[in-house]
């Protein structure tokens, strides 16, 4: 929905700065809960400290609201905007309903089941026999979760989307919108052959292989011909009438991991987050304390280089040579910087037990720094 212009019309009329935000639905909740019945006749607004917040719609577990600060409203002024703000919604469902190509209006059929099934908590509740068929739900599919990180005001089209994923699959595909900015793609499975044919290699390619090559392209195709930066999470093939909810949680944890753990990173691929998914579970004063008795006070050791050089060392299971290769620098200059850090630290990474905890420790540190 078009909000940006509603937003500086109010402001205009109001004469004071107004937000558009996210407030977690349990807090709103509480706010209607303590002022019910209070105000009559309002029933999307609720009072906090010295702001009017103003419901606009639900998202997951959180409720969008507009935010209006420094100015004390009358009851007959926040009617008035909540009127508005109804009045556009109606709006814009209308003109949706209208506008709809055959193949959306059977995806926001999905949608609307999907956001249905969350908010009850239903993780494993299958598609209903209408829905699936009619969208071609029984045959296995590629699935893949596209976030993209574009401004709020910026128009996405759900047919130029499509018309854009079926050029690069040079195949259908399905297209679901879900929460804001959160797409779920589902290609055919075809793709796998296809896509392995394509490139000429001697030794055959695994599905992981396949899918992370799959997902490279597109990620990087989107970056350039779509709205600019976006996240993309990729799975196994799924029968999506059986197991399409699952599927999505799984797949928006996958990015929410690798954002959390690996930021800077845009594709995001489960069977390389199975560590960070186990680290995640772990209490934030356990995670604390490991970092402690693994680090004793040597964080210092862990500047830039010394991290993106472990990362490496790493990712190329340990190998010294290759590590330098794919640093560009010299095999003793990797060697140097190794030593260096066994000198600070006490832990040589170049032995089994002393590299797995400086792996686990990388992974924390990332994620308790940045809190």
């Amino acid at each position: 929905m078009d909000w940006e212009r509603l937003k500086e019309r109010l402001e205009a009329v109001l004469q004071a700065p107004i937000q558009m935000g996210l407030l977690p639905e349990a807090e709103w909740n509480r706010l209607v809960e303590d002022q019910q019945g209070t105000e009559e006749g309002l029933n999307r607004s609720v009072i906090r400290g010295h702001e009017v917040l103003f419901y606009m719609a639900k998202e997951n577990k959180d409720i969008r609201i507009l935010q209006v600060s420094q100015v004390p409203l009358t009851l007959s002024e926040r009617r008035l905007i909540e009127l508005m703000l109804e009045s556009k919604q109606t709006q814009e469902r209308k003109m949706r309903g209208s506008y709809l190509s055959e193949d959306e209006r059977k995806a926001h059929q999905l949608r609307e089941w999907l956001l249905l099934q969350m908010e009850r908590g239903a993780a494993h509740a299958e598609l209903p026999d209408a829905l699936a068929s009619q969208s071609s739900l029984y045959s296995t599919k590629i699935p893949l979760l596209l976030y993209g990180d574009y401004s709020q005001t910026q128009n996405v089209s759900y047919t130029d989307l499509k018309k854009l994923l079926e050029s690069f699959f040079e195949a259908e595909i399905i297209l679901i919108p879900l929460l804001d900015k959160e797409w779920l793609i589902l290609a055919p499975e075809g793709l796998l052959t296809s896509s392995s044919d394509e490139r000429e290699t001697d030794e055959e390619e695994s599905v992981e292989q396949i899918l992370d090559a799959l997902g490279s392209g597109l990620y990087e195709m989107l970056a350039n011909e779509w709205v600019g930066e976006c996240h993309l999470a990729i799975d196994y093939p799924v029968k999506p009438a059986k197991s399409l909810l699952a599927t999505i949680l799984q797949l928006r944890e996958t990015i929410m991991l690798g954002r959390s753990f690996h930021v800077g990173s845009f594709i995001h691929l489960p069977w390389e987050l199975r560590l960070e998914k186990l680290l995640h579970l772990v209490q934030e004063e356990e995670k604390s304390e490991f970092l402690e008795q693994v680090l004793r006070g040597t964080d210092h050791a862990l500047d830039s280089e010394t991290v993106t050089t472990l990362e490496h060392f790493f990712a190329l299971d340990c190998n010294v040579s290759e590590t330098a290769k794919k640093l560009y620098i010299h095999r003793n200059t990797l060697l140097y910087r190794l030593d260096k850090f066994k000198n600070e630290t006490g832990l040589d990474v170049r032995t089994f037990n002393h590299a797995v905890l400086v792996r686990l420790a990388l992974l924390l540190y990332k994620v308790t720094k940045r809190k």
